[in-house]
C-alpha cells in the first residue's frame, strides 16, 4: 500500500505493492513529498520553461481482506498540495509565477492476489511461504480536487482516470524482483481553460523493481518506470508530444517497532520526451494493526 504518492497520476514509482497482508489487518500512513523541476507540466498549457517547487502531504488508509478464498486489499490516498510555479506564457511572452494550495484528487485502489497469496490470518499467514506472487489491481482517480477552469495550472485534473494493472513478484532468497504492467485511461476535461475540451489517448506504463530484504519491515529497493503514449488533445487537435518518459528511484523502509515503520524515497526523470523532468524527495510514517497481534509489519 502506498506510503508515498507522486504529484502526477501515472508517474508513480512504487515497489512492494505486491506484498500480501493477513486478512483483517489495517495500514495507515502519513507522508510528505517535495518535488522540484518541471512539476505538473501539461503540454496543452501554453507555458514554456516551467519550474515548480511543490510540497505534498498525503494521508492513506488500507485494509486487507479475503475474497473468494484469495487475499485482497483496498486503500484510499488523499493528497494536500501547496506549490509555486514559474514560467513564460508563450502566447504573450510574459514572465509569470503562480501559487496554488488545496486538496488534490483522491485515488482509490482495489487489489486481488490470484497466485501465491490465499486469504490467511494469524498463524496461518506467518507459516505460509511462497516464492511467486501475482495480482491484479484497479485504481481510480476521482476528480474532486481543487480546480479552477480560468487558471492554467491546477492541483486537481477535473477528469476521471482509471488504471488497471497486473504484476508479478519473484523471490530469490532475500532478493525480490517485481514487474508491473498498467494502462491509464482518461476521461475528458470539458472545462479546460474555461470552455475547451481536453482529452488524452490511453497511456501504458511498465515498472521494474529490485528489493533487498534485510529483515522484517526493513528493505531497500531500486526502481524504474517507463511510460508510453498518452497524446494530449485540445478540442480534438493534438497538443505537444506523447507523454513518453522514464523515471527511476530508490526507496528504503525502516522498522521503528513491530507495528510502525518509516519510509524514504527519491525519484527523478531519466528521459523526458514531454515534460515531467522533476525530482521528488519523500518520507513517511506507517502503522498497522489487526490481522495478527504479535507479528511485525510487512510490505510497503
Amino acid at each position: 500500500m502506498a506510503a508515498t504518492a507522486s504529484p502526477l497520476a501515472a508517474q508513480d514509482v512504487q515497489p512492494r505493492t505486491l506484498s500480501p497482508a493477513p486478512i483483517g489487518s489495517n495500514l495507515v500512513s502519513l507522508s510528505y513529498s517535495f518535488s522540484t523541476g518541471a512539476v505538473l507540466t501539461d503540454k496543452t498549457i501554453p507555458v514554456q520553461d516551467i519550474d515548480g517547487d511543490v510540497h505534498t502531504f498525503i494521508g492513506a488508509y488500507g485494509r486487507a481482506f479475503g475474497l473468494f478464498g484469495l487475499a485482497a486489499k483496498a486503500d484510499l490516498v488523499v493528497p494536500f498540495t501547496t506549490g509555486r510555479w514559474s514560467g513564460t506564457l508563450s502566447e504573450v511572452q510574459l514572465d509569470s509565477a503562480v501559487t496554488r494550495t488545496g486538496f488534490g484528487d483522491p485515488v482509490t485502489r482495489f487489489m486481488l492476489f490470484f497466485v501465491g497469496a490465499p486469504a490467511l490470518a494469524g498463524p496461518e499467514f506467518v507459516r505460509h511461504r511462497t516464492r511467486t506472487v501475482a495480482a491484479a489491481s484497479l485504481r481510480l482517480r476521482v476528480p474532486v480536487g481543487q480546480y479552477d477552469p480560468t487558471k492554467l495550472i491546477n492541483i486537481g485534473a477535473n477528469r476521471w482516470m482509471l488504471s488497471p494493472r497486473v504484476g508479478v513478484s519473484q523471490a530469490f532468497g532475500r532478493l525480490l524482483a517485481e514487474l508491473y504492467g498498467a494502462g491509464w485511461f482518461f476521461g475528458d476535461n470539458p472545462e479546460f481553460l474555461i470552455a475547451n475540451v481536453q482529452s488524452q489517448d490511453p497511456m501504458a506504463t511498465v515498472q521494474l523493481h529490485f528489493t533487498w530484504i534485510f529483515g522484517p519491515g526493513f528493505w531497500a529497493a531500486a526502481s524504474t518506470r517507463q511510460s508510453f503514449g498518452g497524446q494530449l488533445y485540445v478540442n480534438g487537435s493534438p497538443s505537444g508530444e506523447d507523454q513518453t518518459n522514464n523515471r527511476i528511484g530508490v526507496s528504503v523502509t525502516l522498522p521503528i517497532s513491530r507495528r510502525q515503520g518509516l519510509k524514504f524515497a527519491v525519484t527523478f526523470g531519466l528521459s523526458t520526451a514531454a515534460g515531467n523532468d522533476y525530482t521528488t524527495f519523500a518520507g513517511g510514517w506507517l502503522a498497522s494493526w489487526g490481522g495478527f497481534p504479535a507479528a511485525p509489519m510487512e510490505g510497503g
